[in-house]
């Protein structure tokens, strides 16, 4: 039975937007672990559930989703944002 975890996109860092961060994913636990490829050396495994992700708007569409398909989920509650307010002023003192 396929496992998944159903967590909320976390801000870009590299942006200061938070676009998409109000979709829920939902991803498969990996199957088997990585193993570097003797050729190439590059990372990879012989499951393709790796490369499925799953976008909803709600979580509670995505649970729906998990459990009318029969897959065991896992869901990661979104952490809360913490505002580091200060004024221009301290960056001076």
């Amino acid at each position: 039975m396929p496992t998944a975890r159903i967590y909320q996109r976390p801000k870009n860092a590299m942006q200061s937007g938070r676009f998409a961060t109000d979709h829920w994913m939902l991803e498969f636990e990996p199957a088997e672990p990585k193993h570097a490829d003797p050729l190439t050396g590059w990372a990879g495994s012989g499951d393709v559930r790796d490369q499925i992700k799953l976008s909803f708007p709600t979580c509670d569409a995505a649970v729906a989703y998990a459990e009318e398909q029969g897959i065991a989920y896992t869901v990661i509650p979104t952490p809360t944002r913490k505002l580091k307010l200060q004024s221009y002023a301290d960056n001076f003192r």
